[in-house]
């Protein structure tokens, strides 16, 4: 296992992380994985085993039982771990028990570390934007946790790139604590964080931890095409189709499955890899409900695609040339050749 800065940040973290979302059975979240205590120690036991110490949940899985197994799970190995978890999700009923505003940021911290079994938050990440409270509120709340050492740096999950630059500028004007990564959905599949949000994760100096990066399942081969996939896999519950699957993306997991034929290894282990080769990512979340799911993926880290594989990979996932991106591509020919445009 190797380590990388979590984005600019002194902060090292393992190249994969491991995700929580399947600890808990409670609600909507018991349909992702439904895993006991035991189960779940297992898992975090082996991954600790292979050099993972990047742990994330969030309060909204399976509303606060997956916080509570992982702080059992790593009770005694507290120092072993960077632990990550978010907030921003209902919670209950009542009426302020949701969104970003300094009430319920500051109350979700403390139920947090609670639930961990712990006096502080390696990182705290908002989970998606909200159109309520403003950046202000938000981003003054969580520079105050930080200062009473509750939380020790600060990341954000799902936003539009204007959002993200305009919480980040912000934060410069007040001198307060800037985010340090933006959790994204990220994959083979999905990559359409390339277009506005990794370019300035780049410039910012911020590093992505990529969520679903297998797509739900997609790209580990589950789902052949024309077939029905595993009753109990996450993509054949409909409510947890993110992503509507087509016959372009069937030709992207053709291109991973011979170069996984190829190099003898599985199919997930080569979408795990791509990620992996890219300069932004900082660490790939991976989770699992099986053991043998959790140790092919820590095959990921052991080797790399070559250069043309990844040319490979990136010719057949080709995200959208969206405006102003094709026209800005055009443009800065002039630059680049002072003949083209004479």
């Amino acid at each position: 296992m190797q380590y990388r800065q979590l984005g600019k940040s002194g902060l090292l973290v393992s190249e994969l992380c491991f995700g929580t979302m399947s600890f808990g059975k409670q609600g909507y979240w018991e349909k992702i994985g439904g895993l006991d205590q035991p189960a779940a120690q297992h898992l975090v036991d082996t991954a600790l085993d292979a050099g993972i110490n990047f742990f994330d949940s969030a309060d909204v899985y399976s509303y606060g039982q997956s916080e509570e197994m992982l702080g059992k799970a790593l009770k005694g190995k507290r120092d072993k771990a960077v632990i990550a978890t978010k907030v921003r999700g209902r919670m209950s009923p009542e009426i302020n028990d949701v969104g970003l505003s300094r009430h319920h940021i500051m109350q979700s911290c403390e139920n947090s570390l609670k639930r961990l079994g712990t006096d502080y938050l390696d990182l705290y990440i908002v989970h998606s934007f909200d159109f309520m409270t403003p950046l202000e509120e938000t981003l003054s709340a969580l520079n105050d946790l930080v200062h009473q050492g509750k939380v020790r740096y600060l990341g954000c999950s799902n936003y539009f790139a204007w959002q993200l630059m305009k919480a980040l500028s912000i934060s410069e004007k007040h001198h307060w604590e800037k985010f340090v990564s933006l959790q994204a959905h990220y994959s083979l599949v999905s990559r359409d964080v390339e277009i506005e949000l990794a370019p300035l994760c780049q410039d910012q100096g911020l590093g992505i931890t990529p969520w679903s990066p297998l797509c739900g399942g997609f790209l580990s081969g589950k789902y052949p095409r024309g077939a029905q996939g595993p009753q109990d896999a996450r993509r054949s519950k409909e409510d947890h189709n993110f992503i509507q699957i087509d016959e372009a993306d069937y030709d992207i997991l053709d291109e991973v499955q011979r170069i996984a034929a190829a190099r003898g290894v599985s199919a997930a282990q080569v979408s795990l890899n791509y990620l992996l080769r890219k300069s932004t990512v900082s660490s790939v979340i991976v989770g699992a409900t099986k053991p043998e799911q959790l140790q092919d993926n820590l095959k990921a880290v052991e080797w790399q695609l070559t250069v043309e594989e990844v040319a490979a990979l990136d010719a057949v996932s080709a995200p959208p040339r969206l405006y102003p991106n094709w026209m800005l591509e055009f443009t800065r020919l002039d630059r680049d050749n002072p003949q083209m445009m004479m």
